[in-house]
């Protein structure tokens, strides 16, 4: 709990046995009142380790994907009483050290997300991230930032922070199954005007790290321009897209 506000860590889980437990052991478990692992019909221990370490446990009966993962994670995170809630990756290439400063910007009332930024500082390609990837990562940035109106220095980093009303705010229900359902979320809390602040965050490459291949990442790169100009023709009132109405009236 910080600042008296109940501190949730959510972590989506697919594959994660081998990383869950260094994941855990450098959460900052004094301020984080409740862990919740949603596990996405794992192949491996993922969900035993996790009850193992305590933690509340929820199984798909099959696997829905990764925005669906979020989605029932921060289902339970509400259910639970969360009014602050950290998504963290289980597969430990984000360091969970960092749980305090994200949920501290928003317990104190200074921003309503937080995200972690790799691109900040000089951390992305010397904690391994392929090159190919940075660039992709800077174009799709620049880009978004240019169709949502926005300034952020990576829209897609996995490690982020929500206040409860964010989460109570946008329609999470419409958006991706898939990959793109990060840039979704951060579209919309945008266009809902919701304050956004980031902290630098060093990462690590490593086998045992989840990523998605080349083709995948492909795809998600067109889904990314897809939300940027949707957010953008929205806001200019020449399309009506669902990721936004609902926030119209906010």
């Amino acid at each position: 709990m910080i600042n008296g506000k109940r501190v949730t860590v959510i972590l989506p889980a697919y594959n994660a046995e081998q990383t869950l437990r260094a994941t855990y052991a450098d959460i900052p478990h004094l301020i984080v009142d409740d862990l919740i692992l949603v596990d996405d019909h794992s192949s491996d221990r993922t969900a035993e380790v996790a009850r193992e370490l305590g933690m509340h446990v929820i199984v798909h009966d099959q696997n829905r994907g990764y925005g669906a993962n979020q989605k029932t994670c921060y289902r339970a995170a509400l259910a639970r009483d969360a009014e602050i809630v950290v998504m963290l990756h289980p597969d430990y290439q984000y360091t969970p050290r960092l749980i305090t400063a994200m949920a501290s910007m928003i317990a104190e009332g200074e921003f309503d997300v937080v995200l972690a930024s790799r691109i900040l500082g000089i951390g992305a390609l010397k904690g391994g991230m392929p090159l190919y990837k940075y660039i992709a990562n800077r174009f799709l940035t620049a880009a978004e930032n240019l169709l949502v109106g926005h300034k952020l220095s990576e829209y897609h980093t996995g490690y982020r922070a929500f206040s409860r009303a964010v989460l109570e705010t946008l329609p999470l229900a419409v958006d991706s199954d898939d990959f793109v359902f990060d840039n979704q979320m951060l579209a919309q809390a945008i266009y809902a005007r919701f304050r956004i602040g980031e902290v630098s965050c060093p990462t690590r490459y490593f086998e045992e790290a989840s990523s998605i291949n080349f083709q995948r990442s492909v795809t998600y790169g067109l889904g990314v321009l897809a939300t940027a100009a949707t957010c953008c023709l929205h806001r200019w009132g020449w399309l009506r897209s669902p990721l936004f109405i609902p926030l119209d009236g906010r």
